[in-house]
């Protein structure tokens, strides 16, 4: 008898033993505990790239005596972080600002174009009628510090879509071929008001005229001298 129940013992004791590993094994299987694995040495997360408008321009220009702002925008978005894809330009002295609306970009992220300086405008001509710095009095120009005189002057220009970018601007000088001011106002003759009245270029005239009436005759005169 008692080795019988030695016999039975080793064998309840072997089938415990081995339901708690199989249960072990299965609760394994179930949860699919698996080791932690480790990163390699030399793994690194992938780096957000911001969005970039480099490479954009903003190049001021005069034709046909009107000051333009020609510009190209290129927005570099590979991970398409922007938030916003509508162009503006935003000129400012420190003291004063004004906005103005260049547009949407393209599906490529590009736009370009040109736009009035502040306070310019043109005629039906297509020629320029209108600067900064000046304005319409009793049917003349005359200069002003209003209508955007200040952007004639040492101005910031920033390029904003999100990002922004700040690019270097200036008012356009003035060529013989364009003016980016008034030209020189005509009177009512059609003479220029700065080279006189047409009562004092018809004298300065006549005196031109009596002198080389004069000249004739001294030399009409020698000739008959020496005959």
């Amino acid at each position: 008898m008692n080795g019988r129940w030695i016999a039975v013992t080793v064998i309840v004791g072997a089938m415990v033993f081995g339901g708690a590993a199989a249960t072990y094994a299965s609760d394994e299987q179930v949860t699919g505990a698996q080791p932690t694995p480790t990163a390699p040495p030399d793994y690194t997360p992938d780096k957000p790239i911001e969005p970039s408008l480099s490479g954009s321009t903003v190049v001021p220009a005069c034709a046909q005596d009107v000051p333009w702002l020609t510009y190209r925008v290129q927005m570099l978005d590979p991970q398409a972080r922007s938030t916003g894809n509508t162009a503006s330009l935003v000129l400012t002295d420190g003291s004063n600002t004004v906005t103005l609306a260049l547009g949407t970009l393209r599906p490529d992220g590009t736009l370009s174009g040109r736009i009035l300086w502040p306070g310019a405008t043109i005629g039906a001509d297509g020629r320029g009628t209108g600067w900064p710095g000046w304005e319409t009095r009793g049917g003349e120009l005359v200069e002003t510090t209003g209508n955007y005189a200040w952007t004639r002057g040492n101005i910031t220009a920033t390029i904003e879509v999100n990002p922004s970018l700040v690019v270097a601007v200036s008012y356009p000088p003035a060529t013989p071929q364009c003016a980016t001011g008034p030209r020189t106002q005509l009177s009512a003759a059609g003479l220029p008001a700065t080279g006189g009245t047409p009562q004092t270029l018809l004298v300065a005239g006549a005196i031109g005229v009596a002198g080389l009436a004069l000249g004739i005759t001294a030399v009409a005169l020698r000739r008959r001298g020496r005959v």
